[in-house]
C-alpha cells in the first residue's frame, strides 16, 4: 500500500461531479485500492463492486494484462499529435474494433469519452448530410429520458430534465421521441417488455410535422441506463431502424454502456439483431482505466467525406488526446483480457442466474418494478412522499457502509457488475440489497 496519507486533509477545493458535495464532504467515501471484484476503502473495509464502477469496469479490475501494457506503453512512447500524424498502436486498435462491430461498421473515430462520443457522432451526421448535398438535413431527433453526457450536444438531445434545465435553451432543432417506460403494463418483466414497441411510431408523427428532409439523425440508447435502466420493448428497436432507413434518417446507438458485453455481445446492435450508422462507446473500451471512446461508422458515411483534393482534410474535428497511445494500448489490452477469457459468453451464460436474483426480490417492501437484460439490473422503489430520491440515496449509504457498491438514480438502484462476477457474488449482492430493503428503508 502506499505510504501516502490515505485521507486528504482538505476535501473543499475539488468540485466533484454529479455528488452531493456537502453532504460527501461531511462523510467521505474513498476508495484506495481495487482489485477484481472489490474496492478497498480509506479505512480498510472491501466493497463489492455491483457497478463495474461507473458501468466501465467490465473486466474487473486491476487485470494484469491491461496495467502492464499501459507501463510498457508511457515508457515507450507517452504520447504522439493525432492530427497529420500517427502511431502504429492507434491503427491496431481500430482494425481490432472492427473486427468485433456489426457488419458494415468499418471506420472509428476516436474520442476520450462517451460525452465526445455523442458530439462527435452528431457532428458527423450533421456534415454526412452536408457532403452529401442534403444541406437541409439539420434537425436532430433524441428521446425523453435519454442519456447522452454532458457536453452541449448530448444534453440537447437528452431527455433527462435535471441535466438539461440550468443550461438555457441549447442546440435548437431538436426535438424528442417519447421514452418506452410503461409501469402499468411492463412492471417486473423479464427482459425485453411486451408492451411499448408501437411507441416507436412516433417517430413518424416527428417526421410529418418536421419533414424528413430537415432530420438528419435519430440518436437511442439501445438500452437506457442513467435514466433507471430501461429495456426496449419488443419490436421497438427494428422499427426504429425502419422509419429512419425509409425517410433516409440516420440511426445512432449510444452504447457508452452496452458496448463491450454488457448484453454477452460485443454491442447491444447485435444482441438485438438492428444495425444503426453510427454507434458510440467509450467505458468499457479501456475497462475504465483511462479515458477513451470510439465513434463506428458505416463504410457509406466514412467513403461520402473521401472525395476533393486528397491533400485536403476531409472531416475538421478531432481531438489533442484523439488515439492516445496510452489509451490505445490499454485498448488493446482490454480486448486481448475480453477475447482470452471469453468474458462476452461469460456475461450472456450468466445472465439468467443475474435475473432470477434480482427478481426473487419482487415481494421486498417498496419495491416497485425489477428490470433486467444481460447483466444490468434495476430495483424500483416507491418514492417517499414529498422526497424524491431519497429513499434509494438512502439504500446506497446503507449499502457502501455494508460493503457494497450500487448506483442510484431517482428512486432506482441500478447495477452492473463486472462480467467476471460470481454466482456467489450476484447472492452477496442481493442478499445485502434484501436486508438493507427490509430493513428500514
Amino acid at each position: 500500500m502506499s505510504n501516502r496519507l490515505n485521507t486528504p486533509n482538505d476535501l473543499r477545493a475539488f468540485w466533484m461531479p454529479f455528488t452531493a458535495n456537502r453532504q460527501f464532504k461531511q462523510e467521505p467515501r474513498l476508495f484506495v485500492s481495487a482489485k477484481d471484484m472489490h474496492y478497498q476503502t480509506h479505512d480498510g473495509r472491501q466493497v463489492l463492486d455491483a457497478t463495474a464502477g461507473l458501468w466501465c469496469v467490465n473486466a474487473g479490475h486491476c487485470r494484469p494484462k491491461i496495467t502492464e501494457a499501459i507501463r510498457e506503453q508511457a515508457g515507450e512512447l507517452d504520447y504522439a499529435p493525432a492530427f497529420q500524424l500517427g502511431h502504429p498502436k492507434a491503427f491496431e486498435l481500430a482494425n481490432r474494433l472492427v473486427d468485433i462491430a456489426p457488419e458494415g461498421m468499418n471506420h472509428v473515430l476516436y474520442t476520450n469519452s462517451g460525452s465526445e462520443s455523442v458530439e462527435t457522432a452528431l457532428k458527423v451526421a450533421l456534415a454526412y448530410h452536408r457532403v452529401k448535398g442534403n444541406g437541409s438535413r439539420t434537425r436532430l431527433i433524441g428521446r425523453e429520458r435519454g442519456y447522452h453526457g454532458v457536453n452541449f450536444g448530448g444534453i440537447s438531445v437528452g431527455g433527462i430534465v435535471a441535466n438539461r434545465k440550468m443550461f438555457g435553451t441549447l442546440l435548437t432543432g431538436v426535438d424528442h421521441m417519447p421514452h418506452t417506460h410503461l409501469p402499468g403494463k411492463n412492471a417486473f418483466t423479464r427482459g425485453e417488455p411486451e408492451h411499448g414497441g408501437d411507441l416507436a411510431t412516433e417517430l413518424e408523427r416527428i417526421v410529418t410535422l418536421h419533414d424528413a428532409s430537415t432530420i438528419a439523425a435519430v440518436i437511442v440508447e439501445p438500452v437506457a441506463g442513467s435514466t433507471g435502466v430501461l429495456i426496449p420493448p419488443k419490436g421497438y428497436l427494428q422499427k426504429l431502424r425502419e422509419i429512419c432507413t425509409k425517410h433516409g434518417i440516420l440511426l445512432i446507438f449510444d452504447e457508452v454502456i452496452t458496448g463491450f458485453g454488457r448484453l454477452g455481445a460485443p454491442f447491444a446492435a447485435q444482441y438485438f439483431d438492428v444495425t444503426p450508422d453510427i454507434i458510440t462507446t467509450a467505458k468499457g473500451l479501456t475497462n475504465g482505466v483511462i479515458p477513451m471512446g470510439a465513434v463506428f461508422v458505416t463504410s457509406e458515411i466514412h467513403d461520402a467525406f473521401m472525395t476533393g483534393p486528397e491533400h485536403m482534410i476531409e472531416f475538421m474535428h478531432g481531438y489533442t488526446y484523439s488515439g492516445n497511445p496510452i489509451a490505445s494500448a490499454a485498448g488493446l489490452a482490454t480486448l486481448e483480457t475480453y477475447k482470452e477469457e471469453g468474458l462476452f459468453e461469460r456475461a450472456r451464460d450468466i445472465a439468467p442466474y443475474w435475473e432470477d436474483a434480482l427478481h426473487s426480490l419482487k415481494d421486498v417492501k417498496n419495491v416497485i418494478d425489477v428490470r433486467n437484460i444481460g447483466l444490468i439490473g434495476a430495483i424500483e422503489l416507491d418514492q417517499i412522499a414529498g422526497e424524491p430520491t431519497k429513499r434509494a440515496f438512502t439504500a446506497f449509504l446503507k449499502a457502501y457502509e455494508d460493503g457494497l457498491l450500487i448506483r442510484t438514480t431517482g428512486d432506482t438502484i441500478a447495477m452492473s457488475p463486472p462480467l467476471i462476477v460470481e454466482k456467489h457474488q450476484i447472492d452477496e449482492i442481493v442478499g445485502k440489497l434484501r436486508e438493507i430493503l427490509t430493513n428500514g428503508i
